[in-house]
């Protein structure tokens, strides 16, 4: 049995499929934001001071430290390294906010980038487990001068 098909029918299904195709890769996840504070007001970063004494490219700060929510409140931690790239001004960062198992938010968020000293840094989110597996977006950290940084991470999970 031989089926014909026009080439109007033909040209209506390939458009038929090509539409259909471009929605599916095109789809939309819905943004979500989270506000974090990273405290470092009781247990500051470990500096691990390499090549030339005192500030100088190369060295490293290492932390873990308290993920609070934005009523302070413990929600997990805060933990990464950091390398001196640009002396008196930023750091290359990696680093995973871990939630507690007893939120409704357990899982891991890891992001990396530049982490400017003062003002405000736009971070990468490289990945994530739990709730979080399948994320994608950017985290914006500023330091508070005070020993805390807010980390407000807009993102979509996949």
């Amino acid at each position: 049995m031989m089926i014909n098909l026009s080439t109007k029918n033909n040209l209506s299904l390939f458009t038929l499929i090509a539409i259909s195709l471009m929605l599916c890769a095109c789809e939309q996840h819905s943004t979500q934001s989270l506000t974090t504070i990273a405290d470092a007001r009781n247990n500051p970063a470990q500096y691990i001071d390499n090549g030339e004494p005192g500030d100088s490219v190369g060295d490293i700060l290492v932390f873990d430290q308290p993920l609070l929510d934005k009523d302070m409140k413990t929600i997990g931690n805060n933990s990464g390294i950091c390398i001196r790239t640009l002396v008196g001004h930023s750091y290359q960062c990696q680093w995973t906010l871990t939630f507690d198992n007893n939120t409704h938010d357990s899982g891991t968020i890891q992001v990396a980038g530049r982490e400017n000293e003062k003002g405000s840094s736009s971070i990468s989110i490289v990945g994530g487990t739990g709730r979080y597996s399948g994320i994608v977006g950017e985290m914006k950290s500023t330091n508070n001068n005070d020993g805390t940084f807010t980390q407000v991470l807009h993102y979509s999970l996949k």
